[in-house]
């Protein structure tokens, strides 16, 4: 499994979300923050198409902006409609203050 350094964990706001684009086809990344862990789910709405990382984090689900549908931020799976299909989840390192990303999705 190959990982990319995407951010310094400061970077990411303890309950918060932001966006990255990772590897050579920029793929879109929203990185959630819970304390010391950080979740990373494709960064685009299965429902509407639009960037969850504008949304907003709570209860462990990333909520979408624009429809409400709400993700589970473990398992990308919705959690709230309209959204009916998952976004992809992919794997995260904490390597000292580093935040590394594999696109190879989680089982």
């Amino acid at each position: 499994m190959s990982f990319e350094k995407v951010c310094k964990l400061a970077d990411i706001p303890d309950g918060g979300v932001i966006g990255v684009e990772v590897g050579s086809d920029e793929t879109p990344v929203a990185l959630v923050r819970k304390g010391e862990e950080v979740f990373a789910l494709h960064d685009v709405c299965s429902h509407a198409e639009v960037k969850l990382s504008e949304g907003e984090v709570y209860d462990g689900t990333l909520e979408c902006w624009l429809h409400g549908s709400c993700f589970d931020i473990n398992t990308g799976k919705p959690t709230g409609p309209p959204a009916t299909q998952p976004v992809n989840v992919y794997t995260v390192k904490i390597d000292g203050d580093d935040v590394l990303v594999s696109l190879s999705k989680e089982s």
